[in-house]
């Protein structure tokens, strides 16, 4: 799972296609896709992780960003903008989607469902790059998150290691 979450991290980055320079122009912009997880990474919550609920929430949190992330994609079509990386992004979501999937089944566990989040309609090109820095942003983060608990879980002595 690793892999794909570090695949996630640099595709991540190229979602809109910014410099930092124009990133800037973005910051303190209101967050406008209540969908997207907010995801808790303070110590405390990392110092308690258990296998069964760290993987489903894993799994939540990447069936939420594989939605918004498919919605992202076709706004970027409908106003005629590169989709590639979006596409690469999605490719990466389904595949640790089905990683999480099977080790939720090997260890036992029921896979979670959470219901679609509502998704604003994206009316301009400008919204299309205004909710893929958001999403890209918020992307990040939960790649530093599905990163630093699955290494935590390799290191527990009821994980397997792959």
């Amino acid at each position: 799972m690793i892999p794909q979450v570090d695949k996630l991290v640099n595709l991540s980055k190229k979602l809109h296609d910014l410099t930092d320079e124009e990133l800037r122009n973005f910051e303190g912009v209101e967050t406008r896709l209540d969908g997207l997880p907010h995801i808790e990474h303070s110590a405390a919550y990392f110092s308690s992780l258990k296998v069964n609920e760290s993987l489903s929430q894993l799994y939540v949190y990447t069936q939420s960003f594989r939605l918004h992330v498919d919605w992202l994609k076709t706004g970027m079509k409908n106003f005629s903008l590169s989709s590639l990386s979006a596409e690469g992004v999605s490719t990466h979501l389904l595949q640790l989607s089905h990683l999480v999937n099977a080790s939720l089944h090997q260890i036992g566990e029921e896979v979670p469902q959470s219901p679609p989040p509502s998704l604003p309609v994206i009316s301009t090109a400008f919204e299309v790059l205004q909710f893929s820095v958001e999403v890209s942003d918020r992307l990040k983060v939960f790649c530093n998150w599905s990163k630093r608990v699955l290494l935590i879980l390799q290191r527990l002595p009821c994980c397997p290691k792959h």
